[in-house]
């Protein structure tokens, strides 16, 4: 939700009123699925996409009404015959939209308490009423609940309401899915709940005595550490406490066995240069957030010519951070530990 976000904030620092359109509940085929969302100002689209064609046009129309009388609104789409052909729902499909007038005070808190998890980590549900008389007065109902039990927003509720909300929360953290659901309780109230998980996965290739190091610090800091090792005295688990999973299995070939993406972090602590080199290569082939390779400058200049030899490009070499974690003077295991995980640390939270 990053770009929504950022889109958002500048949306409010220009004076510009804006809405949140979000799919709610979908059926059949789309091409985005349930909690895709967008943002729309008085000149259209500012920020996400719910599918693009006549779903999104449709949202953008609605849009402008909700702008005007800041009362949220509902959109049903059932997508057959020629509204087929004017979408990107191939096949046809039903969708549910809600439309929510922005509020500056209400959601920049949730958003930005958002971002901080998707940065650093943790998880909340994000929970918005969408029976839209609980709108009425000019209420906006929609609360960040964290798994700490931090509360940003107000739904409004009775606590009796918000008890049973509670016995969901964990079981939307767990499925990492949103979901619409009601509850009955006098009247029936339809909410929207939103997961918010982020679970950085860091990859450590090498188990010797720097990743025993790494493991427990970076597991206490939020990353699920996954350590990889081709010697079997050296994938214990019982001497990497707080790895998530400890593997035994040869280097050649080692990215391919793991699902590596934009949110995973890639350290090479092997021990020789051959290796270093041969997932290094491998590395360099996935869009891994992170990849760090430990080693002096020497070293890496070595393996960076070898690689260039074979045909990787400058670009390629300059993703790795080598020699690897913050010039802080470190020398010893725990030292350089320190070091690195204060890098991935500053990689995660977007500084520079």
């Amino acid at each position: 939700m990053s770009d929504i976000y950022r889109a958002m904030k500048k949306a409010f620092k220009e004076g510009r009123p804006c809405v949140l359109a979000t799919i709610v509940k979908q059926a059949g085929p789309a091409p985005r699925g349930v909690g895709a969302k967008c943002l729309i100002g008085e000149d259209g689209l500012l920020a996400g996409t719910i599918g693009g064609g006549l779903l999104e046009a449709k949202a953008v129309r609605e849009a402008g009404k909700v702008l005007d009388t800041n009362v949220p609104a509902k959109l049903s789409f059932v997508l057959k015959g020629k509204d087929v052909e004017q979408t990107d729902m191939l096949c046809g499909g039903e969708a549910e939209v809600f439309i929510e007038p922005v509020v500056e005070e209400v959601y920049i808190p949730i958003f930005e308490h958002v971002a901080t998890i998707e940065k650093r980590g943790g998880k909340a549900v994000v929970v918005t009423v969408l029976s839209l008389d609980f709108w009425d007065g000019g209420q906006i109902p929609k609360m960040l609940l964290s798994k700490e039990g931090e509360e940003v927003g107000s739904l409004h509720l009775s606590q009796k309401v918000k008890d049973r909300l509670n016995k969901e929360l964990e079981k939307v953290m767990q499925s990492r899915r949103a979901e619409k659901m009601e509850l009955v309780e006098d009247v029936s109230i339809e909410m929207f709940l939103e997961p918010v998980v982020s679970n950085p996965v860091l990859y450590i290739f090498g188990g010797g005595h720097v990743s025993r190091q790494i493991v427990p610090l970076a597991s206490r800091v939020g990353f699920k550490v996954v350590v990889v090792d081709d010697r079997r005295e050296f994938t214990k688990p019982e001497d990497l406490p707080g790895a998530a999973e400890v593997h035994q299995m040869p280097f050649d070939g080692v990215m391919e066995k793991f699902p590596v993406d934009e949110d995973s972090y890639l350290v090479i602590v092997t021990r020789g240069h051959v290796h270093d080199k041969n997932v290094l290569s491998q590395a360099l082939t996935t869009n891994a957030r992170y990849i760090g390779m430990i080693g002096s400058k020497r070293k890496r200049d070595i393996i960076y010519q070898k690689l260039l030899e074979q045909g990787f490009k400058q670009e390629d070499l300059e993703r790795v951070h080598s020699p690897i974690g913050l010039e802080i003077g470190a020398e010893t295991p725990e030292e350089i530990a320190v070091s690195i995980v204060a890098e991935l640390i500053k990689v995660r939270a977007g500084v520079r």
